[in-house]
């Protein structure tokens, strides 16, 4: 009789295996699905563990906690792989100190926000701003700006509205109202009534141009076909200003603004009048981020601003931006890369970005 002799199945290496290139990226979207053990420190970590990356040969992955924990080795003290991840806590305690600033009278200091979440000043400062794309003195100034433009469109009259936003003083409210609403709040309760809007039209290679300002600074940048069009998009958007057609000396910022788009190296450095909501804020202070010549995603946007689970109103702030290349959400793409949606068309979504990478003048 004769045998043959038989093979064993070749073992995968861990440094063979997918999931141990997820270690060495650190990657955090593979926290939770998986973790690995090391032999040589008795530890067992999650993938984004950021310690010292051990040798493959002493790693093992396992595909449940309750598989790592059964090598009886102790849970990494940087990691904390039994608890939620870092990242998590951090979104957890920025929601906290976000509900402070909006349940507070009057707007917390850092100090007392860090003391309430249980991290030093320095640390939660910096956190808080990488996860909502603000300072958290500029949060609780988007959020009483809101609760001011909330309580004025309500019919409420200034003075109680300067209160329920917490201001202690409407002294100290009118020092910041033209600030925080683009125009008086007497006129802004009457629905921008008698705001003047200075407006020029131009032509650059994607066609005409519209940019538009308010006394506090550029309030719209429009792109199109039709000029008249663009107009009466101007009107749309501020139904109830007075619209000013420009002089010369104004003409002359317009011709700052075509000479950005012919050539967006050259950057554009203009006073501008953000109106939004303190989301839509996040979402255009993130965009004005994105270097000339690159592009990221809508998740990535969401991601950065601390949301992650809302890319699609992330897509709609991208379509709210009344600033065309000043705030650049033509550099926002879809996962893949391919183009999406864009407010003046993606044709010039493409030409805009196809300018940015060859750096065309």
């Amino acid at each position: 009789m004769t045998f043959t002799k038989t093979r064993k199945p070749a073992t995968l290496s861990v440094a063979d295996d997918p999931r141990w290139a997820r270690v060495v990226a650190r990657d955090r979207t593979a926290d939770g699905l998986f973790w690995y053990s090391v032999s040589t420190t008795g530890v067992y970590c999650r993938p984004a563990c950021p310690s010292r990356l051990a040798n493959p040969e002493n790693v093992r992955l396992h595909d449940t906690l309750e598989s790592a924990r059964a090598t009886g080795f102790r849970p990494c003290k940087r990691c904390n792989p039994d608890g939620p991840s870092l990242e998590a806590e951090n979104a957890a305690l920025v929601a906290k100190a976000c509900r402070i600033i909006e349940e507070s009278e009057e707007e917390p200091s850092l100090e007392e926000l860090a003391d309430a979440v249980g991290r030093s000043p320095t640390y939660f400062h910096r956190v808080f701003k990488a996860a909502t794309g603000l300072t958290p003195k500029g949060y609780a100034a988007a959020h009483r700006a809101k609760k001011v433009r909330q309580g004025l469109a309500s019919g409420s009259t200034v003075t109680k509205t300067i209160y329920d936003a917490g201001f202690n003083s409407g002294g100290r409210f009118y020092e910041k109202s033209t600030d925080m609403l683009g125009m008086t709040p007497s006129r802004y309760r009457t629905g921008g009534l008698n705001e003047e809007i200075k407006f020029a039209v131009g032509e650059t290679s994607l066609g005409a141009i519209l940019v538009a300002s308010s006394k506090k600074g550029v309030a719209a940048i429009l792109l199109g076909d039709d000029p008249d069009e663009l107009v009466r998009n101007l009107q749309d958007r501020f139904p109830n200003a007075d619209l000013i057609g420009a002089d010369g000396d104004y003409e002359s910022l317009v011709a700052r603004v075509v000479g950005f788009v012919e050539a967006p190296r050259i950057g554009l450095d203009l006073p501008l009048d953000i109106r939004g909501t303190a989301f839509q804020q996040r979402v255009w202070h993130a965009l004005q981020e994105i270097p000339v010549g690159e592009t990221v995603s809508y998740v990535e946007i969401a991601e950065r601003i601390g949301s992650p689970e809302a890319v699609r109103a992330v897509a709609g702030a991208c379509a709210a931006n009344n600033l065309a290349v000043a705030i650049p959400c033509h550099r926002v793409v879809r996962n893949d890369g391919s183009l999406s949606g864009y407010a003046w068309g993606v044709e010039r979504k493409r030409m805009l970005l196809d300018r940015e990478t060859s750096g065309k003048a």
